[in-house]
């Protein structure tokens, strides 16, 4: 199974993924509509989060500043090997708890 496969096979099982071809290639998955991070193959991917944790992330050295817009909230994180796969791991789930998160807390502020 190749690196990508993994993550696929990984990220499918937390609850409300959906999985879809992203439109500038690659996989992406989203909860509720909103991107939690895509995939370009077998060595990057792109996560967006806010600016605030975007600078926690590039200066702690677990990602790097997106590849196209470094100064938006957005990461670039680039897979060299299997040995970066649970890193990026962690850092979709981060984005998946975060956005999941904000999504049950609406719900609850609804339901109130």
């Amino acid at each position: 199974m190749n690196i990508k496969d993994t993550i696929v096979q990984e990220v499918q099982t937390w609850l409300g993924v959906t999985i879809a071809p992203h439109r500038f290639g690659g996989v992406e998955f989203q909860i509720n509509g909103r991107e939690i991070g895509h995939l370009h193959g077998d060595y990057q991917a792109d996560i967006p989060f806010t600016s605030r944790i975007r600078k926690e992330l590039v200066e702690s050295g677990k990602a790097s500043p997106h590849h196209i817009y470094p100064k938006s909230g957005w990461i670039s994180y680039y897979i060299r090997s299997a040995k970066d796969v649970p890193l990026l791991l962690e850092l979709l789930r981060m984005n998946y708890d975060r956005l999941a998160k904000n999504r049950l807390e609406v719900k609850q502020e609804i339901a109130a």
